[in-house]
Parts: C-alpha cells; structure tokens; sequence
C-alpha cells in the first residue's frame, strides 16, 4: 500500500510538474546566437550603455538612454526609436547579476515599473553568457511572459520574435568592429541569403563583375584565378567613363569561412601602381573577408589593413574611414540587390 500511495503522489507530483513546464514554454520566447567575441566583450557591449546604444533593438531603430544602473535594484530607462518616427519608452529593473554570466531584468514600457507588474504588463527577461570552444559566446535571452496571451500579442503585434533576431544580429555585428584593433578598418554586413550563395558570389568572376565596386561603376574587365597565390585583377569604369585597375592576391581560402588577400591598385598589366588621386595611400592592403551563418542569413565581416605603410600612409588610410565605408556600403548595397535575383 505504501508502495502503491508513493507511486501515486510521484505520479500526481510529475503530472504537476509537466503542467508547470508546459505552462511557462508557452509565457516564454526564447532566441540565442553564437557571437565570434570573446565573453568579456560581448559582456562589455550587452552592459555599458554607450556600447548597448548602438546595438539595441531591431533593424533600422535606434536607442537612447535616459538611466543606467546596472545594479540589483538599478533602472535602466530607455526609448527606441522606431524607422517610421515612433517612440517605444521602456523601463527595466536589474533583479540579477552574475557578472559574466547571468543578468536578470524585469522590463515595461510604462514609467511606473511596479504599477506595470501589478496590471500584468511586464515581462522577466533573463540573458545567459556562455564560453565556447574558439573563444566565443552563446547568448541566450528567455523572456517569461504573466501568461500566454501577453506573449502571443507582442509576437503578433510587435514581431518580438523576430525583432529579437535582428537585434542579436545588430549585436553581432557591432561585435565585430567593437573588437577592431588600432589601425584596423572595419565594416559588416548582414546579407538575407545562405552563407553557400554569399560564398559563390564573392569567390566566381562572373557574380563579382556584377557587384564589385562603389555604385553607379561596372567592371567590365575582370579575371580570377581563386586559389592561393592567384590574382583577381579587374577594371572598375565610372559612369564618365574614367577606368581604374586593381588587383588582389589571394593568400588563404577556407571555404566557406574566409578569404585572405593583398590589395593593391593596379595597371591594365597587372602590376602594382599608387592610388590615382592620392599619392600617400598605401601600396598594399591586407583584406580579411569572413562569412558566418545564422537563420539562413550570413554575416560579412571585412577587416583592412595597411600592409608595410609608411606612417604617412597609415595616417593617410587611416583619416579616409568614412570614404571607404562609403565605398564598401555602395558595393554592399549592390550586391544585396544582385542576390535576390540568384
């Protein structure tokens, strides 16, 4: 009999427990992405408000903090700016900290926290920071809605699920100039096509020649020998019809991962030659391209280098940033639109 009341109560007892599991599944979304950052990084961005600025919140919004106190018992007031002119006020209580690991807040939209909480208008939100082999990190968000229709209506009325992948992805890529070293330029781009497409239209002449260069230019010259120690030499025209050569060789490949290559500006020979209009740039520069997965999408992360610059040149290089991000965006823009058609 006792045997038999003990298989009873462990019974009604794992019953309950199924139920509770099943009830907080449905109050809760949950969305995680493996970032290429070490954790103390990825910590600093998720906790120090100038970092989390410029990060936060879905594709095309922006963030601006009003209080930060990161702290058990702290506020953070902040509003996001939505691309169509809305403002989104949010109000968020630090109830855990684990430094490096675990971060626990309670968040509403309303300015008084606790009047929030008492209507059933806010949600916990636990963000966990895990170490993986490589030097990266698992950021993991579950956020625990008072009941499954609170949770349903942000998915239906405000695409949180989706707005919470857009923000990791931001959070990605931000990661990735965050950790640029001195003299490093830096620019990623986060392309709605697999990483196997990306790949084929980075590495095939035939797909380079449609995108590569700033816009309003063709390429009507292009030749590629996509090996290491090959030479991708090409011919960008300007709309007045003013060409210009240049001419990369490849120094490591990992498909479909990286390419390693020295860029130079060239000549219809293929030799090396100095920038047309600006003496004092760089002969040669190191160009880092990495490509990473997630959701279907991939993350391009290219990284250049002055490569045996004069401290002339690397001032030069330097001080053009915004240009070359110009540049790059132009022919990031065009390579979007080129692999929507594939």
């Amino acid at each position: 009999m006792y045997t038999n009341g003990y298989r009873a109560g462990m019974t009604s007892s794992l019953e309950k427990l199924a139920d509770l599991v099943e009830d907080l599944v449905a109050r809760e979304i949950v969305i995680s992405r493996l970032l290429h950052a070490p954790r103390e990084l990825v910590w600093r961005a998720f906790t120090e408000p100038e970092h989390v600025a410029k990060w936060w919140g879905p594709r095309g919004f922006t963030d601006t903090t009003k209080r930060h106190e990161f702290r058990v018992g702290g506020y953070w007031e902040h509003t996001m700016h939505g691309p169509d002119g809305t403002d989104y006020p949010n109000k968020a209580k630090f109830l855990e900290i684990v430094p490096l690991e675990r971060i626990t807040f309670l968040l509403g939209a309303g300015s008084d926290l606790e009047d929030d909480e008492r209507r059933g208008a806010t949600f916990r939100a636990t963000w966990t920071f895990e170490t993986v082999e490589g030097g990266k990190t698992r950021l993991t968000g579950r956020m625990v809605f008072p009941s499954m229709e609170a949770r349903d209506r942000v998915v239906r009325d405000f695409g949180a699920i989706e707005g919470g992948k857009q923000t990791l992805t931001k959070l990605a890529e931000f990661l990735r100039k965050f950790a640029a070293q001195p003299g490093e330029f830096v620019i990623t781009r986060t392309f709605d096509a697999p990483r196997a497409l990306v790949w084929k239209v980075w590495t095939e002449v035939e797909h380079m020649k449609q995108w590569y260069g700033p816009k309003e230019c063709t390429t009507p010259v292009a030749k590629m020998d996509f090996r290491p120690g090959g030479i991708f030499h090409y011919c960008m025209q300007a709309p007045d019809g003013h060409k210009m050569w240049g001419k990369a060789v490849y120094r490591e490949i990992v498909p479909p991962e990286k390419v390693v290559w020295i860029n130079s500006f060239s000549d219809e020979a293929g030799g090396l030659t100095r920038h047309p209009a600006a003496p004092d740039w760089p002969r040669e520069m190191l160009s880092v391209a990495t490509f990473e997965e997630h959701d279907g999408k991939t993350l391009v992360t290219l990284v250049w280098t002055a490569h045996n610059a004069t401290a002339t040149e690397q001032k030069v290089f330097d001080d053009n940033h915004p240009s070359m991000t110009m540049g790059w965006t132009g022919s990031f823009d065009r390579m979007a639109a080129y692999l929507t058609t594939l």
